[in-house]
């Protein structure tokens, strides 16, 4: 009997003698960062301020690989099948949970082999307009889109995409009808607008904000639960439509089964990073705000917004692709 526990105690010891000696040795080389989005994008500024300073952190370069297709799947496929050595990291956004609510067939469970790791920021998304509309602001939106069904479109980067689904759910809480002109992503929605081919459009702060301060766009209001510290005067779509709210985020994905430690190391090195005052500078400026989560609470984020976008994608009968 005794010597039964002394082979379990000494078991548990090695057991923690390994998975103290991965903390310490990982990582050894270069990390990949997937962004499952094309240059240019806000996605991809995001993912080269966290390449940076997770590079810093870890101390071995952290490299950007864009792999755009499938409104963000084909990155985050990629990643779900990679080795669990969380040297094949995911740069994980809004965009995910709404792709993959759409998709009509995944090779991949998309919250079942993924590792949530944590997230750098959340942020609402702007709804803009171009300086000639005949509305100002969110009601008189609603008033004109109610009076002209049909008449008023709206662009996105994509069927299922995040921006694709937010104008829906407008559509469904202030009872409009207003149609959806599909582009092929990146920033040929934003360019769509600025044409004045199209008439509304959900954008990051990162990409819409530019054009707004330089009057060639015009801001109605942010999908945001409360007006944003950086920009009080902003008034919230939930302001003229109660409990409407849409946030996207980015955060820090890994393939499941990457070793807890591993996990938890990147998880507390992400959270100093978002503590940084460049960082948190940085984010102001781009329209987001710092946000720091566990594991667990990211995992939980993901998985609401996944079936909130099904939910949604049922109720508009919006075809799976």
């Amino acid at each position: 009997m005794i010597t039964r526990c002394l082979k379990k105690i000494l078991f548990c010891a090695a057991l923690l003698a390994l998975s103290s000696s991965w903390a310490q040795t990982y990582p050894t080389h270069s990390i990949s960062l997937v962004c499952p989005f094309a240059p240019g994008g806000s996605a991809d500024i995001m993912a080269r301020l966290m390449a940076n300073k997770l590079g810093e952190a870890l101390g071995v370069p952290v490299v950007v690989d864009n792999r755009p297709g499938a409104g963000g799947l084909v990155g985050a496929s990629l990643v779900a099948k990679a080795k669990p050595d969380g040297y094949t990291l995911l740069l994980v956004t809004g965009a995910y949970p709404a792709g993959a609510a759409l998709a009509k067939q995944l090779t991949f469970d998309p919250i079942k082999d993924l590792t949530m790791v944590g997230t750098l920021t959340a942020y609402p998304f702007i709804l803009n307009t171009t300086p000639q509309a005949p509305f100002k602001t969110v009601p008189e939106l609603i008033a004109y889109a109610r009076a002209n069904p049909g008449k008023l479109n709206y662009s996105s980067s994509g069927i299922g995409s995040i921006g694709h689904l937010s104008s829906e759910l407008l559509n469904v809480m202030a009872g409009t009808e207003m149609v959806h002109i599909p582009t092929k992503g990146g920033s040929a929605a934003l360019n769509e607008l600025l044409a004045g081919r199209i008439d509304l459009l959900f954008e990051a702060p990162t990409l819409s904000l530019p054009y707004i301060k330089s009057g060639k766009l015009h801001a109605l209001g942010s999908s945001g639960k409360e007006r944003s510290k950086s920009w009080s005067t902003l008034p919230t779509i939930g302001e003229a439509l109660p409990g409407y709210q849409v946030y996207s985020f980015i955060g820090l994905g890994a393939t499941a089964g990457t070793p807890d430690a591993t996990v938890k190391l990147l998880n507390q090195e992400l959270r100093k990073i978002v503590q940084q005052p460049d960082v948190i500078q940085r984010l102001v400026d781009l329209g987001g705000e710092p946000q720091a989560s566990t594991p667990a609470e990211f995992r939980q984020f993901v998985d609401q917004d996944f079936r909130k976008w099904q939910q949604l994608i049922d109720l508009r009968k919006i075809e799976r692709q």
